[in-house]
């Protein structure tokens, strides 16, 4: 099957986007018909080898509609300009919006005469003014036909200009599928005819001399209420038209952020091209205040990049040689250089602009209901006229009182409410998103996601930075930083992810990092090497076994608790004896706690999957509020979690990398990629989040409420107007409180329903999605904890001569930097200075007043208490 979009002409209410969906349906080979009255498209799949585009279009013009292939009209006109194909539905709305207001501008202005002299004799009871010699033209029994006349005459511009609401109307009906042109043009041509048959009977009382039957007739005249009718029904479809061009202002500004013309090198000369014809490897130029034409890896330059209108990042990235940029992103600063990667349909932006349009395109389940109303809806309203006046005239109305109680049938009943109110709340809410970085691919996922009550969130790269970090300091007998330098330099040779944790710490921190010879990795368990001559190691408990070297009972507690707190103790040696431990994790995400917070908040159940063992990932689900833990999954296995979930009752969200968790992404009720970057196209899930925060999972799920809330307050406010309005247009309260709607209200009542719901809609645009402050680094650095485990004095003295003889002797010296409090002016510099320098083995001293520090060389391990001594006789205190 094919998926194919077509461009749908002539359909201006819900009944007419239903009769083009049931005669589609009804061809061999297609399926998932979709046609949408706002974006007037229609999406289907289709058997190729069954039927093909053509003949799809020539069954929806069949049924008195126009269509063709979307984007094929708008090609040509891509070609010559050299610009990507973009959607063409915003340039026909805006040409349509146009159009409209000129009609409206001439039916007002040969309204408002019309309604003067037809209305001329109430409004001089109101003290209104009338020109001189108006009396002796317009009023009077003798004066009837020249009254009737100019009304007619003024109406024919009217209804010349809104003549679609008449030809769209009869020919729909004569295909045997009525719409609001329908109700609007027999309501508005019946008025007219009507008085053209007054005017024929005044005609003939003139002529025989009744004045009593001409003046009877002229004021029952619906000259005025045949042009007010398409006008007022004109002015609600121009407020519309504005309104519903608000709903696609976020297509409009990804639109827009994509140049159709880019820079590039070729054959050692810059020019500028078409975007369109850019070609995968192109050296492209981008100067400050430009924006990226397609995606690409810079290669000279440097710059900051507002990402912004992509990923919702309020922050310019910095970029540099070898760091990627995205196509629609506006480069700040510097000029840069770069190499296409993804050109044409494959760039960010066009997949950006892609998701959102056949999301605004698509439909929400709870859409079948209006769709099902729609159907009969007119049919329906004509017979109820009809029956209406009938019933009056059968109580003994006049025949003007029943004429106009079905003219007013006719056109207070509204149709167009009920098709627009799923399409621009769906419009609307997934344009918000996509500002913000949260694409949501379809109308039907936005209803899931408001019915989801479990989410399932993998543990790595979704609650977690998905890297591991150093996150506790555990030195024994040394300072802390001299241990990091001597994990580091034992790291230093590893491509293990501890080893890259380590190694990322000691350079953020400054840290001199000794060089290892003789480096070794043990399989499995750590890494030995040589550092300043002495025989070092760094691994777990396995590797100290294999050394022979027994953990004392403070090292064996402090790494049970750190794997309490699901952290992976390294164990650092040296000289034979146990300096410290590292406590090494997967450091959770700075907003997950909160998401997950949020989530409770919103009567969801978190739940967290990964492949830790049980004992750590209890640790990490503690830590982010997390009660519900599956540990030990296999990725292969996580979509039968997912199934069993469902199977419990559960309505589930998987929140996953998109990677190897496609199968439960698909799985899932509502799969939700997370971190998606660039690559917004995973066809394995319903939603995809541009950034790698879960506080924009919970923005989805929130946006999903609102518009499911809001497409329900729509679809009541349909129904209740019509369910309200037609009883009160048949005239139910007229025989107890003499109230009866005239036509014109009537018509003014069926624009402002239509307004209403696509302003309600609008409101969605107010809806909140707060990030989190941009982080100062690419990835944050959590806070690291220290705590010194005190040395076993046993250890102490079952030192070996020979081990004691090769510290004396080793040629090892560090670099040490110690906080010292009390120090006011260059005297305590000098004091200090001296202090530190007459200690054993310390060496160039440098004090700093201002930061109020001392760094010094240091030929052995010093203890803190020796130092606070030194200082202490000083005058001054080691903090």
């Amino acid at each position: 099957m094919q998926k194919e979009t077509f461009n749908v002409t002539g359909m201006t209410c819900s009944a007419c986007s239903a009769r083009v969906e049931r005669a589609v349906k009804k061809m061999e080979g297609t399926a998932a018909v979709s046609v949408n009255l706002l974006t007037n498209t229609m999406t289907l799949a289709y058997d190729a080898a069954v039927t093909s585009p053509a003949a799809i279009i020539a069954v929806v013009e069949d049924a008195g509609y126009g269509a063709s292939v979307k984007g094929a009209l708008a090609a040509q006109g891509t070609a010559e300009r050299g610009a990507a194909e973009v959607p063409t539905g915003t340039d026909a709305a805006e040409k349509e919006t146009r159009a409209m207001r000129r009609r409206l501008l001439i039916s007002i202005l040969f309204l408002l005469p019309t309604m003067y002299i037809a209305m001329s004799p109430m409004l001089s009871m109101w003290g209104v003014p009338y020109a001189a010699g108006f009396k002796e033209i317009f009023w009077g029994a003798e004066n009837a036909l020249t009254f009737a006349l100019a009304q007619f005459i003024l109406i024919l511009p009217i209804m010349y200009v809104n003549r679609l609401y008449y030809v769209n109307g009869f020919r729909n009906l004569l295909h045997g599928a009525p719409n609001m042109d329908t109700l609007v043009g027999i309501g508005s041509m019946a008025s007219a005819l009507f008085g053209v048959f007054a005017m024929f009977r005044m005609s003939w009382g003139l002529g025989h001399g009744d004045l009593a039957l001409a003046a009877e007739y002229s004021t029952n005249l619906y000259f005025e209420s045949a042009g007010m009718i398409v006008t007022l029904i004109t002015v609600g479809k121009y407020l519309e038209a504005r309104a519903k061009g608000q709903t696609t202002g976020a297509l409009r500004a990804l639109m827009q952020l994509a140049p159709e013309e880019a820079t590039v090198v070729r054959g050692g000369v810059e020019q500028v091209v078409p975007v369109a014809t850019l070609v995968l490897g192109d050296t492209v130029i981008v100067r400050p205040g430009a924006r990226i034409p397609v995606d690409g890896t810079v290669t000279d330059g440097a710059t900051s990049i507002d990402e912004s209108a992509v990923t919702g990042e309020s922050m310019p990235v910095p970029k540099t040689a070898g760091d990627t940029v995205t196509s629609g992103t506006l480069n700040v600063e510097g000029t840069i250089r770069f190499t296409a990667t993804r050109v044409g349909e494959d760039t960010t932006i066009r997949q950006l602009i892609r998701l959102v349009d056949d999301a605004s395109g698509s439909k929400a389940p709870i859409a079948r209901l209006a769709d099902r109303v729609s159907a009969v809806f007119v049919p329906v309203v004509i017979v109820i006229a009809l029956t209406a006046g009938a019933i009056w005239l059968m109580m003994g109305a006049t025949v003007e009182f029943a004429f106009s109680i079905t003219i007013s049938i006719l056109v207070i009943s509204c149709p167009c409410a009920l098709g627009l109110a799923t399409p621009v709340a769906i419009m609307v809410g997934t344009g918000r998103g996509a500002a913000h970085g949260i694409l949501i691919k379809s109308g039907e996922a936005l209803e899931t996601a408001g019915n989801i009550s479990a989410v399932l969130m993998d543990k790595t790269g979704t609650l977690t930075e998905g890297r591991p970090q150093l996150v506790s300091i555990r030195p024994v007998g040394m300072d802390a930083d001299a241990l990091a330098a001597l994990a580091a330099a034992l790291e230093q040779g590893s491509e293990h992810p501890i080893a890259a944790a380590i190694t990322a710490y000691a350079a953020e921190k400054g840290l001199t990092v000794p060089a290892a010879a003789d480096f070794a990795a043990v399989f499995g368990k750590g890494v030995r090497a040589r550092v300043a001559g002495v025989d070092c190691a760094a691994g777990n408990a396995a590797l100290l076994a294999e050394l022979g070297i027994p953990l004392t009972d403070a090292v064996e507690t402090a790494r049970a608790e750190m794997a309490e707190r699901g952290e992976t103790a390294l164990i650092v040696v040296r000289a034979g004896r146990v300096v410290g431990l590292l406590g090494v994790r997967d450091a959770e995400k700075p907003t997950s706690a909160a998401a997950v917070a949020q989530m409770k908040a919103m009567n969801l159940t978190p739940v967290m999957l990964t492949g830790d063992d049980e004992r750590t990932a209890r640790a990490i689900a503690a830590r982010l509020g997390i009660t519900e833990v599956i540990a030990g999954v296999l990725p292969a296995d996580k979509r039968a979690h997912v199934e069993r979930l469902q199977r419990e009752g559960h309505r589930v969200a998987m929140i996953g990398d998109g990677v190897n968790d496609a199968p439960a992404l698909v799985q899932a009720d509502l799969g939700i990629a997370i971190g998606a970057g660039t690559d917004v196209a995973i066809d394995s899930a319903d939603a995809v989040l541009v950034r790698s925060d879960l506080l924009d999972a919970v923005s989805a799920i929130r946006l999903s409420r609102s518009v499911m809330r809001n497409i329900k307050q729509n679809l009541f406010w349909a129904f209740f107007y019509n369910v309200i309005g037609i009883p009160l247009a048949a005239g139910v309260l007229y025989p107890a409180f003499g109230i009866k709607l005239s036509p014109m209200i009537g018509a003014a009542a069926m624009s402002l329903s239509s307004v209403c719901v696509v302003l309600n809609a609008l409101r969605l645009r107010l809806f909140t999605i707060v990030h989190e402050p941009a982080a100062e680094t690419e990835h944050t650095r959590h806070e690291i904890t220290v705590s010194p485990i005190a040395p076993a004095m046993d250890d102490i003295h079952e030192e070996t001569a020979d081990t004691a003889a090769a510290q004396r002797k080793e040629d090892f010296t560090m670099e040490k930097t110690i906080h010292v409090k009390g120090m006011t002016c260059p005297h305590c510099v000098k004091h200090v200075t001296k202090a530190l320098s007459g200690m054993d083995g310390v060496s160039d001293v440098v004090v700093d007043l201002e930061a109020g520090t001392a760094t010094f060389s240091a030929a052995r391990e010093i203890p803190n208490n020796e130092l606070a001594a030194v200082l202490d006789d000083a005058g001054y205190e080691l903090s």
